[in-house]
């Protein structure tokens, strides 16, 4: 089970990143696959066609608070008769990020991932999902080793959903990909890729073999500065924090 305070307080969270998002339609695809969910099954949850939530989707319709609220209880409604699989997971980030983060931000509107790999470097990745990425967060890996405690890696998954997991003061990749891969088992969450700044030797290929069997797309940053890196990843957004 899952206390009512923090079901109320991740609806709260979810609530808020739906009404003030520039693109509300690509913050409820995004919720939705989070939650492993269909438009089908959304939409049957709800008491509405699948074309419904597909036309909230594409921006052919606006939501208004009464249907997000519906929504966001139908996707928990789900996730509970699963067990709470996501909302356990998410309730672990609800608070603050810790000292190892460096910076975090959000596109407006969803970047394809396929342009942010021209724009910072190259990928390792033979084949590139077409897919949206809604934000980043950038990481000191070595202060992240220093400070980070148990709850803590569950914050960092929590807010890396959909966003790029960028990396900083990395020597091969190793120890951030053991550590995703750990996560991926353990919990539903996992960014929409991760970014490795200024590798100082080859990327491993455990590491490697790790990202491919935890789908998770890679990409090596060759910018020269990390503010390099955080300037790039601004001007392909229009909102940051």
């Amino acid at each position: 089970m899952v206390d009512e305070y923090v079901i109320e307080l991740l609806s709260k969270k979810i609530l808020g990143d739906l009404v003030w998002s520039p693109n509300p339609g690509q913050e409820i695809r995004k919720w939705r696959e989070v939650f492993g969910v269909s438009q089908a099954q959304l939409g049957k949850q709800m008491g509405v066609h699948q074309s419904v939530i597909a036309d909230y989707e594409r921006g052919r319709r606006k939501p208004g608070v009464d249907f997000i609220k519906k929504m966001i209880k139908a996707l928990i409604e789900i996730d509970g008769s699963r067990g709470f699989p996501v909302v356990k997971s998410l309730a672990k980030g609800t608070t603050g990020l810790g000292p190892y983060v460096i910076s975090e931000g959000d596109f407006a509107p969803p970047v394809r991932l396929d342009e942010i790999v021209k724009a910072l470097g190259y990928t390792l990745n033979v084949k590139i999902p077409l897919s949206l990425i809604h934000g980043w967060l950038v990481v000191d890996s070595v202060k992240a080793i220093l400070y980070m405690e148990g709850a803590d890696y569950y914050q960092l998954l929590s807010n890396s959903v959909g966003r790029l997991l960028v990396f900083t003061n990395v020597s091969n990749g190793r120890s951030p990909m053991i550590a995703l891969r750990v996560g991926v088992t353990l919990t539903p969450l996992k960014p929409g890729a991760v970014v490795i700044h200024r590798l100082t030797r080859s990327f491993d290929q455990l590491a490697l073999l790790l990202a491919i069997r935890s789908d998770i797309p890679i990409i090596i940053s060759t910018k020269k500065t990390v503010s390099d890196l955080i300037e790039t990843l601004k001007s392909l957004g229009l909102r940051s924090t």
